[in-house]
């Protein structure tokens, strides 16, 4: 990690979300950048917060020229509070919620999906077969 200084400005309390928010300037002379876990490491030490995952950083910018970063910190008050108001995909980021796995659907699925799609009867023969079947 190095030398590195984490500073905290604009610090507010926001009792309706449930948290505190701040803007976070990070020093880190002679390193490209610092990592988000690392900033939230220092945070939780500084705050005295027990729980990691109580703490959300995002919207770091590095300063031209390097060595000086800044961005937003925020520190709910509990997990049902971030689970509440965090936006669902920093929730995955971080490991709050576990990421939905989805079907995967291949390249050969969707060629006979099309397929199928394009055998179904259309147009006047579609409602020639409605009418047979008494739906229309």
């Amino acid at each position: 990690m190095g030398l590195v200084t984490v500073r905290t400005r604009k610090f507010k309390n926001n009792p309706l979300l449930g948290r505190k928010q701040f803007v976070i300037d990070v020093v880190h002379p002679g390193a490209a950048n610092v990592s988000k876990k690392d900033i939230t490491d220092k945070i939780a030490t500084m705050y005295k917060v027990k729980d990691s995952k109580q703490i959300s950083v995002f919207g770091f910018h590095t300063a031209f020229g390097g060595g000086r970063s800044s961005g937003m910190g925020l520190i709910y008050d509990s997990l049902d509070k971030v689970k509440q108001f965090e936006p669902k995909f920093r929730c995955k980021r971080h490991g709050v919620e576990k990421p939905q796995k989805r079907k995967r659907i291949g390249r050969r699925n969707l060629k006979k999906m099309k397929l199928n799609l394009l055998k179904a009867p259309r147009g006047k023969k579609k409602t020639e077969i409605k009418k047979t079947a008494g739906a229309l």
